[in-house]
């Protein structure tokens, strides 16, 4: 008798807490077996509730509604001289396709390209800018911005101090290298040739040498 009473008390309780976004969602089969393909445009996203969350993966980030699909992921990338801020769009797309990731906001418009890249059972939209962009500062801002696929719909991103500290962390910072090399330049021409022949404004010629007698 009391496991009857306990099964709807447990029922009431799990939706209540909801784990973050987390990027094994497909593995776990918590979404639909077969993604169709974006061969039609699709509509924006239900974001209503989509927090940003850390990755199991060390400087990543996944955007989404807890308990759900990830809807957006955005990561730095180092592999490279050029630190790169990676973006993946969770949502389908036909394969080997091309597009432009659009990212409008806080008075700054940042453009990605990305490329359709098959992930499972899926192709998603993937793509990379340098972290040093100013056009990133739509990111860091305190307004909402609007992330963009042609066909795939938009997605509103709410601002935070999780993307903020993930964007600029992922800038490079000049090391002691740059400022000696900055030291180091040629100062300007006129410096380096010492004092000026003209006279300065103003001052009083010198009186000419006295004429030899005769």
């Amino acid at each position: 008798m009391r496991r009857r009473h306990l099964l709807p008390v447990a029922a009431v309780l799990l939706p209540a807490c909801q784990p973050p976004a987390a990027d094994d969602y497909l593995e776990r089969g918590l979404v639909e077996e077969r993604v169709a393909q974006a061969s039609d445009p699709l509509p924006s996203p239900d974001a209503d509730g989509a927090v940003w969350a850390p990755s199991a993966e060390a400087g990543r980030l996944l955007y989404g509604i807890p308990g759900e699909a990830p809807l957006l992921a955005v990561a730095c990338d180092r592999a490279t001289d050029r630190p790169m801020l990676a973006f993946t769009r969770f949502s389908p797309a036909d394969r080997d396709a091309q597009a432009m990731l659009s990212l409008v906001g806080n008075f700054h418009v940042a453009r990605i390209p990305v490329d359709a890249v098959e992930s499972g059972r899926a192709s998603l939209w993937q793509g990379s800018i340098e972290a040093d962009s100013p056009d990133l500062e739509a990111l860091t801002g305190q307004r909402e911005v609007e992330a963009t696929i042609p066909g795939a719909g938009s997605l509103l991103l709410q601002p935070g101090p999780r993307i903020r500290d993930l964007v600029n962390g992922c800038r490079p910072v000049a090391g002691p290298d740059a400022e000696e090399a900055e030291r180091d330049s040629p100062r300007d021409e006129a410096q380096d040739e010492g004092p000026s022949a003209v006279p300065p404004a103003g001052s009083r010629p010198a009186d000419p040498p006295p004429a030899g007698r005769e």
